[in-house]
């Protein structure tokens, strides 16, 4: 019984830790997305402007 409790404590803690790492990656994934769009906006006014690039 005692094993038990020990290995489904550990798997507990593995789900909680998976969890947590792919709410952060899907954070980080995001605000990837938002750096990018903002690059290609940034790109493409200094373009049609006629700035240096």
């Amino acid at each position: 019984m005692n094993t038990l409790l020990i290995v489904v404590a550990i798997i507990a803690v593995a789900l909680l830790l998976t969890g947590g790492l792919v709410q952060s990656l899907n954070f980080l994934l995001w605000v990837g997305i938002v750096l990018a769009v903002i690059a290609v906006i940034v790109f493409l006014a200094r373009k049609l402007t006629g700035g240096r690039v």
